[in-house]
C-alpha cells in the first residue's frame, strides 16, 4: 500500500515565462514523483480558480500563495493516505477547499497534488501514468487534435470563437502528426499557437 508521507511544492516558470505550480509526492516506498500545472491563456467562468499573489511581482501572477497553501494545509491534510486511493485523495482537496470553485486553496494547488499523487502512484505500481488511469481501456490510443486558429481571448481580432481546432482520422494521422510538427507559414499566431487571422468587424 503506498502511502503519502511527504508532500513539498515551489513555484516554477512555464513555457510561457508565467509562474505555476510544481509539487512534488514522496511515498512511504520510496516512490517519488513531481507534477507542474499547466495554465491556459484564458479561464472559463466554470473552472477552477487559479490562487495568484497579485502585486507587482511577475505583473501578479505569482503563486507563493498557492505554494504556501500546499505546503501548510494541503500536504499535511493528504500525509497518511493510500495514494492508490485516487477518488479518496481528490475528494479530501475538494472538502479540504470547501468552494465550489477552489478559489481557497487555488486549483493550481489542489491539482498540483492530486497529479503528483497520480504520478506517484503509477510509479508505485510500475506502470505508466495513462495504463494507471485507464485501467483495461488503456490501448486506445487518443485521437490527437491540432489548434489551427485562434479567436476570442487568444488573439487580438475580432473572431467571437476562441480556438479552431481539428482532429485527424486514422488514415490521415501520421500526415497530419507530420504537418503539425513542420508548422505552416503564418503570418500571426495565437495564444496557443494557432493562427490569428482578422476578418472585417
Amino acid at each position: 500500500m503506498p502511502i503519502i508521507e511527504q508532500v513539498g511544492a515551489r513555484e516554477i516558470l512555464d513555457s510561457r515565462g508565467n509562474p505555476t505550480v510544481e509539487v512534488e509526492v514522496a511515498l512511504m516506498d520510496g516512490t517519488f514523483a513531481r507534477a507542474a500545472v499547466p495554465s491556459g491563456a484564458s479561464t472559463g467562468e466554470h473552472e477552477a480558480v487559479e490562487l495568484r499573489d497579485g502585486g507587482d511581482r511577475y505583473g501578479g501572477k505569482g503563486v507563493k500563495k498557492a505554494v504556501q497553501a500546499v505546503l501548510d494545509e494541503i500536504g499535511p491534510a493528504v500525509i497518511g493516505l493510500n495514494a492508490d486511493d485516487q477518488r479518496l485523495v481528490d475528494q479530501a482537496l475538494v472538502d479540504l477547499d470547501g468552494t465550489p470553485d477552489k478559489s481557497r486553496l487555488g486549483g493550481n494547488a489542489i491539482l498540483g497534488v492530486s497529479l503528483a499523487v497520480a504520478k506517484a502512484a503509477a510509479e508505485s505500481a510500475e506502470l505508466p501514468l495513462f495504463r494507471y488511469i485507464g485501467g483495461p481501456n488503456a490501448h486506445i490510443l487518443p485521437v490527437p487534435m491540432m489548434n489551427i486558429l485562434n479567436g476570442g481571448a487568444h488573439a487580438d481580432t475580432a473572431v467571437d470563437i476562441q480556438e479552431f481546432m481539428v482532429a485527424r482520422s486514422a488514415p490521415e494521422l501520421c500526415r497530419g502528426t507530420a504537418l503539425g510538427r513542420r508548422g505552416v507559414p503564418r503570418a500571426e499566431v495565437g495564444a496557443e499557437e494557432g493562427g490569428a487571422v482578422h476578418r472585417p468587424g
